[in-house]
């Protein structure tokens, strides 16, 4: 069982909750997450591929998903430091910051308003996320290239990079990929061709956008589309085989 649904008071979040089930695979979306998982807070950094289930030991999952680049100034980590990784909060947060953190989420009675409210008390405490970031995920999602995009912000590629490295765990020819990737799924999901979905998507052609999903998503687009079959997901969450989206953590 997967449901999500947007945060109403953190910005581009997602709220989810999830309960194990086997032979899912989480695919890359740029996000990082906050999560409750059977008593345990922990943080899912940016993933770079295919990511296998059961990654976080549990039966009964919540979290909250922040959008590409807000995270790091929330958690106070930069999110190369998380790249595909799973990491327990006690172990970047120290143990009476965690402590007030779990009990914040183990008394909201819903782990999920529990984080959402942590998300946001961190929020207020850290200020405003690197502000180049939304301009930067905004641009690659409009297809710019990553030269365009440094005269635009007004820096240099490799100072682009390295404040990339910092706000969404990689550079932004990766994460410029994963976020086309994504919108692929998705127009795949809604029955279009796959010439046409790699046309609308920026693909050079088919043959292109096979080889990306085979990269990032270590399958095949027909494969990825007979598991979704049938299963419910939003727009941009993240995703699973056989779900089209889920948490980073079901087993």
């Amino acid at each position: 069982m997967y449901e999500e649904a947007l945060s109403a008071a953190v910005p581009g979040a997602v709220l989810w909750r999830a309960t194990a089930g086997g032979g899912s695979v989480v695919l890359p979306d740029g996000c990082m997450d906050l999560l409750w998982a059977d008593g345990r807070l922990l943080v899912a950094g940016p993933d770079t591929g295919p990511h296998p289930a059961g990654e976080v030991p549990g039966g009964a999952f919540a979290g909250i998903r922040l959008a590409p680049g807000t995270a790091p100034a929330l958690i106070g980590v930069p999110a190369h430091a998380l790249r595909d990784r799973r990491v327990e909060l006690a172990d970047l947060w120290p143990a009476r910051a965690v402590r007030r953190a779990s009990a914040l989420v183990e008394g909201s009675g819903d782990a999920r308003a529990g984080l959402e409210a942590l998300a946001g008390a961190r929020a207020a405490d850290a200020g405003a996320p690197d502000p180049l970031a939304a301009e930067v995920v905004a641009r690659l999602r409009a297809g710019e290239a990553v030269a365009a995009i440094a005269r635009a912000v007004g820096l240099g590629e490799r100072q682009l990079h390295r404040r990339s490295l910092d706000a969404f765990g990689y550079g932004p020819r990766t994460l410029g990929r994963i976020l086309r990737l994504r919108r692929a799924l998705s127009l795949a999901r809604a029955g279009l061709p796959y010439a046409e979905v790699a046309c609308v998507a920026g693909y050079a052609d088919q043959a292109h956008l096979a080889r990306e999903v085979r990269a990032l998503a270590g399958t095949t687009l027909r494969a990825y589309l007979a598991g979704s079959a049938g299963s419910a997901g939003a727009d941009g969450a993240k995703s699973e085989t056989p779900q089209p989206s889920g948490s980073r953590t079901t087993a």
